[in-house]
Formats: C-alpha cells, structure tokens, sequence
C-alpha cells in the first residue's frame, strides 16, 4: 500500500468518486480545493489507466505534518530541518514548494511557501550549477516538491516528468490583465508549451504555424510573442492588435474550404475550434502534406456534452484513431490551468 497526492481540477469535480474507484483510492482526504491524499495498492494506475487524464499532477507522498501552519511556532524552521534529515540523501536537483489551494486571494501561504523554500534551500546547501528554478530543471531528474496550505506540509520527491509539471501542483501562472491580452487563450497556448518543452524540443523561433481558428486572436498573439510566424485561418475577424502585425498572415475563410498554397510547409499546426472533435481532427490531418517531418500539431480535445468517463474515453480512442491512421503519434496529452472541459493533445508528424 503507497500513499499519494493528485490534484484533479475542479471543473471535473463531479467525476471526482468514479476517478478514486478506479485508482482504488482508500482512506481518501481532501486537501485545499483540488489535491486529494489517499492509499492505494495499484499506483501504476495513476498514469496508465482512463483516469490518468484528469489527474493534473501527482506525487508519491513521503513526508506529511498534518498542522495550522500559522499557528506553529517556527513553522519554517521546523519543517527545513525535518525535510533536510528526511531527503537530503537523496540528493534531489532542487527543492521547489507551492500552495495546496494556489487559487485563494489570501497572501499568506504565498509568502510562506516562497519564505519556506527559501530557508530550506539553504539548509540544503545545493551544489552551485544546480537548477534554483522550475524552468531550470532536468525533466527526468528527481526534485523535492513541498505543498503547504491551512492543512499542513506534505513533500515528495518525483521527477517533474513523472508528477506532470516543472512547477509544483503543475500550475505556471501566466498574467493575463496585461494592455495586450486578447483573450485567455494565449494563456493556454503559452502554459501548453511550457508543459510540452519536458516531453519534447519547441519549435524554433522562426517556425511557421498554421492557427486554425483562430479568431479573436488569443492564442495568435501569444504566437507572434514568441516570434513565431503565423498563418491564421478563421471566418471571424482577429482583434484589431493584431492588424498590420510583420509576422502574421490572416485568411478570413472557413478551415473546412482552406486549401494552402502548393509550396508552402508548415512547422506546427494549432487547433482550438469548437465543435465535434472528430471533425476537429479531421480539418488537422487533412492538412499533413503541408506539414514538414516531426511537425507539432497541439489540439484541443473539447469534451463537451461528454458526461461519463467512459464518454470522453470514447471521443479521445476517435481522435487518436484518426491521427494514427495519418501518420502523427501522441506525444503527450494534459488538463491545463486554462483549459476548461477540455484537454489538449501534442502530436508529432512521423
């Protein structure tokens, strides 16, 4: 029997009893608003099994001190020393510590977990050269991850490829109030790569994307940021920010009559549109002959109406089906923080 600590998102928080049955969760407890702590004699599940997709991160719990941190006397020091005795052998790249409900307005615990990090790191003593980031991290290395909350401490050590994310919790907080945000699909499409960059090499900049549907024009602007080049396809108009833009290329017309020009090859395709996922994925691999070798394509798997997992089971097996039939292969698959009921897919053309 292992003990474990997964966070699932709450929009899927009504299929929260039918995930832990499958994962054979027992003494089940729930932490901050979406982690829940639980055993379980089949944790192979958690990864390979119709739940893992819901699971947004995960790591085997190791060390938990079930407290009201604000009400411990030298809460900070305590819980370094503790984890330094505990893990220090086992030499992780680096410590890094998030909240168990990172969606509360109030400051506290965020304070406490960059002031918690920050004493442990140097009760830790990490050799110079060592990654003090989660951007700096080895994918496939293990790292200490703390989560604190009004619940307590809970750490465990997991390579950020294994737990799902390079941050704890896997969230990257991306702004999204600045005067250029078009809409919070660029937030999508930014913490998407960030999560794909452990799975796989990003496209250089330069690259050339193809945007199917792409208006209003979130995930576009995030694009050009990046200084990507951009064809973006769409009936609907983009935001009028992106007017004149050096590196985009609109084509107000239906994806389903867009044919490229002959010549032309793309580096990555991106598909956000609504509708049925196998028309979606369709209007995708329709376009393969346009696409250069090992280009990406990322997909929005959209999930709605699907109100079991066997439903959405079902729609995914139709995607992959369709994409193996033309030649892309699943790299990797995620619920992202600005995903709603929906997942996004990473594909690469053999």
């Amino acid at each position: 029997m292992s003990t474990h600590l997964i966070r699932i998102s709450e929009v899927f928080s009504g299929l929260v009893p039918e995930i832990l049955g499958i994962l054979g969760a027992e003494k089940i407890k729930k932490l901050g608003s979406e982690y829940f702590l639980f055993h379980t004699e089949t944790p192979e599940l958690i990864r390979d099994s119709s739940a893992a997709r819901f699971i947004r991160w995960h790591i085997p719990l190791e060390h938990s001190w079930p407290c009201n941190p604000e009400k411990m006397e030298n809460f900070i020091e305590k819980a370094a020393q503790t984890i330094y005795y505990k893990f220090e052998s086992r030499n992780p790249q680096t410590l890094l510590v998030g909240r168990l409900d990172p969606g509360s307005p109030k400051q506290y615990y965020k304070a406490l977990a960059s002031n918690f990090r920050g004493r442990a790191l140097q009760v830790f003593e990490l050799p110079e050269g060592l990654p003090k980031t989660a951007e700096q991290q080895d994918p496939a290395k293990e790292t200490l991850f703390c989560l604190v909350g009004k619940e307590g401490l809970y750490c465990g050590v997991s390579s950020p490829l294994e737990a799902g994310g390079l941050h704890p919790g896997g969230t990257k907080f991306i702004a999204q109030n600045t005067e250029d945000t078009i809409s919070r699909a660029g937030a999508k499409i930014a913490e998407g790569l960030h999560f794909l960059s452990m799975h796989r090499r990003l496209p250089k900049k330069g690259a050339h994307w193809l945007e199917l549907g792409a208006s209003p024009g979130g995930m576009t602007s995030e694009l050009l940021k990046r200084e990507y080049e951009v064809s973006a396809i769409d009936r609907a108009p983009l935001d009028p920010r992106l007017a004149n833009h050096r590196n985009l290329s609109f084509l107000k017309e239906d994806v389903a009559e867009f044919v490229p020009p002959r010549s032309i090859r793309y580096d990555a395709i991106l598909s956000d549109m609504n509708g049925e996922p196998q028309q979606a994925i369709t209007l995708v691999t329709r376009l393969k002959d346009f696409l250069n070798p090992g280009a990406l394509v990322v997909f929005t798997l959209k999930t709605t109406g699907a109100e079991t997992i066997a439903d959405i089971d079902a729609l995914e097996s139709d995607v992959l089906a369709i994409t193996e039939q033309n030649g892309f292969s699943l790299i990797a698959r995620t619920h992202l923080t600005y995903n709603r009921q929906e997942f996004t897919l990473f594909f690469e053309k053999a």
